[in-house]
């Protein structure tokens, strides 16, 4: 008998009946022998609906606060989950993050899991239950309720299966991980596997389908990480350690995020000093800086880009009335309607010119960029987001994603 960490998606368990679908599927795994650990995130467009009553308060609610109502919706999916199973026969106990033993430090509602005390987990399996933990949530050093930002319940499921030395298995609504989101390319192809470093990069740039610290996690301990639809027997994906049958293309999937917002600050004074204010106070309200690019000096002036999240849209307003008292001269701008667009590839380490190939598609297309940033197996561009889709196309033809 082994252990299993199964992960359901907010789709996956949206209304009453994909609810009893799920308790079904969690049975059968269950009736092959395997002692089962279920995680479930809030239902459909719960955790949405709640943010949005909290901004119809404030625009830009206290964090704590927000922990505290938006966890409300997992523990209403593990509740009716464990009842869809003791319904059906099978004993069941829904834990929320506190009772998974799930401790968290950080910043409210961008916390990070720091420990598991499995003992509660292994007292229910070893008697017989199946678990079902709230994904998204733990407790921290206070006693507070906290959040792990959007995809949490991912890390809830890999971490898990990191503690209980398992495999993990992450049901959602799509059947694998795609070289591009086929929604947006629909001759993307499904990749029967791909190595966790190609995951993470794909995933801390805009791939919907994991979390970055989940794939993270999972490649530290070396959880294997099988990701497929939730209903139906369609092949998925297995995310696992890198092997050379993964070298074959330069480029494995293209991923976009809409979720960007571009800051410049104009008219900068060039000392050094002055760049490490900004970021240090983009650093201390714990603000997550991706792309930044710097102008050359001219008489004795500099501007900064850079890009960040546009959930934090309102710190980063409040961090930029700060600057102002310091350095009056400054001007800021904002742009919301852009999309970053990524190229991800470990061949890229061995194969040169992917850069070259993607600006000659701009060129022949028109498409212009705003910025530009790599690593050793990624390439980074931001466009306008009216240019998204036809650059989505273009590239993904090109390099035959």
């Amino acid at each position: 008998m082994s252990i299993i960490v199964q992960k359901y998606g907010g789709t996956s368990v949206g209304s009453i009946d994909k609810i009893k679908a799920v308790a079904e599927r969690i049975i059968q795994r269950k009736l092959k022998g395997d002692d089962v650990v279920v995680v479930v995130s809030a239902m459909g467009k719960t955790t949405d609906l709640l943010i949005g009553m909290a901004k119809e308060i404030s625009p830009n609610p206290n964090k704590r606060e927000l922990d505290m109502l938006v966890s409300t919706g997992e523990q209403v999916s593990i509740a009716l989950l464990a009842m869809a199973l003791h319904e059906k026969g099978y004993d069941s106990v829904s834990l929320t993050g506190f009772q998974a033993g799930i401790k968290t430090e950080g910043a409210h509602t961008k916390n990070r899991i720091t420990d598991i005390d499995i003992k509660n987990v292994k007292k229910h399996l070893k008697e017989g239950r199946i678990v079902v933990v709230a994904g998204f949530q733990g407790i921290n050093e206070s006693g507070d309720i906290t959040t792990l930002g959007r995809g949490g319940s991912d890390t809830t499921a890999v971490a898990l299966a990191a503690r209980l030395k398992c495999r993990c298995e992450i049901y959602t609504d799509v059947e694998g991980v795609y070289s591009v989101d086929p929604r947006l390319y629909p001759n993307a192809h499904k990749l029967n596997s791909i190595c966790y470093e190609e995951m993470m990069e794909m995933a801390s740039l805009g791939a919907g389908v994991m979390e970055t610290r989940a794939v993270e996690i999972g490649c530290k301990y070396n959880v294997p990480i099988y990701v497929a639809i939730s209903h139906g027997a369609a092949q998925g994906t297995i995310i696992k350690e890198y092997d050379d049958t993964m070298e074959g293309k330069a480029i494995t999937g293209l991923t976009v995020s809409d979720n960007v917002l571009m800051v410049t600050v104009n008219n900068v004074e060039n000392r050094l000093k002055n760049i490490a204010i900004i970021f240090d106070r983009l650093a201390k309200h714990n603000v997550n800086i991706d792309m930044i690019s710097q102008t050359a000096p001219f008489e004795g002036h500099i501007n900064v880009s850079f890009t960040a999240s546009m959930e934090d849209e309102y710190t980063i307003a409040d961090i930029t009335k700060e600057l102002k008292k310091e350095m009056p001269n400054i001007k800021v701008c904002t742009d919301s309607s852009i999309s970053k667009i990524s190229v991800v590839g470990i061949g890229m380490m061995k194969q040169s010119g992917v850069a070259a190939r993607v600006f000659n598609i701009f060129a022949d297309n028109d498409i212009e960029f705003k910025q530009v940033t790599t690593s050793e197996i990624s390439i980074s561009y931001t466009v306008a987001a009216k240019d998204k889709q036809k650059a989505v196309m273009a590239i993904a033809k090109e390099l035959e994603l």
